[in-house]
């Protein structure tokens, strides 16, 4: 194993956005492709390191870039400002992600007919809206993300496999958003899973979640029930 890691810039329209990327450079041929969808903050350590991780499973770990090259918050109200233009404007939303996928395509390590995507938080949001495009993905997963569907759906049908992973105590994804997205993804013919954590709440993942009054707390249980569940989930659309 010769994991190698570097960053790749790519467009959305006059946007330069500067994604990072991981693979196995031992390993030979095209092989698979996983998007990561950063959280609010942007594309930070975390999800570079979730690459590197998917590298090692022999997959192309691409931590993909929604607002721009070199932007990054620092705070909750830096976040937000950065968020809420894609909350407010879905269809920008999804053209972004898709940029990202366009990006993916092109890399020489990378079978383009299996790729997916995996998002946390907001970044959950992003790869469940990919799949809402009707984009070329076997499938996405969510964790702890917004589970919310656009006001303007697409016309286009889903046709990946869609994975969300929840915390059932998660004040931003309350138990009404978690049916209200089960039954809309009933109603779009997806093969959908909901995996729900007891006593665990919204950012479970991040080990720097430490706020309960704003309801990010992290579990390690979870953490840990939730990666071995994203990688079986892979490994069923991969194989």
């Amino acid at each position: 194993m010769n994991i190698v890691s570097n960053t790749l810039n790519y467009l959305d329209d006059d946007v330069v956005l500067e994604a990072f990327f991981a693979v196995d450079d031992a390993l030979t041929g095209r092989r698979p492709a996983v998007l990561i969808c950063h959280a609010w903050a942007g594309r930070n350590d975390f999800v570079e390191e979730k690459a590197k991780q998917l590298a090692t499973l022999g997959y192309v770990g691409f931590a993909l870039d929604m607002y721009g090259k070199g932007i990054l918050g620092t705070s909750i109200e830096e976040n937000s400002a950065l968020m809420q233009p894609f909350m407010q404007d879905r269809v920008k939303l999804q053209k972004r992600v898709t940029a990202a996928l366009n990006a993916v395509r092109l890399m020489p390590w990378v079978d383009d007919t299996r790729i997916a995507a995996i998002g946390y938080c907001f970044g959950g949001l992003c790869a469940l809206d990919l799949a809402r495009s009707g984009a070329n993905v076997v499938g996405v997963v969510s964790l702890h993300g917004l589970l919310n569907a656009p006001e303007l759906p697409s016309t286009k049908p889903i046709t990946a496999k869609v994975l969300a992973l929840h915390g059932h105590d998660d004040p931003m994804v309350p138990v009404a958003a978690v049916q209200a997205f089960e039954e809309e993804m009933t109603n779009a013919a997806v093969d959908w899973q909901v995996h729900a954590y007891g006593n665990t709440m919204h950012a479970f993942t991040n080990p720097q979640a430490n706020d309960p009054g704003f309801g990010t707390v992290y579990n390690t249980l979870a953490d840990r029930r939730s990666w071995i569940s994203t990688q079986n989930f892979l490994h069923e659309l991969f194989s």
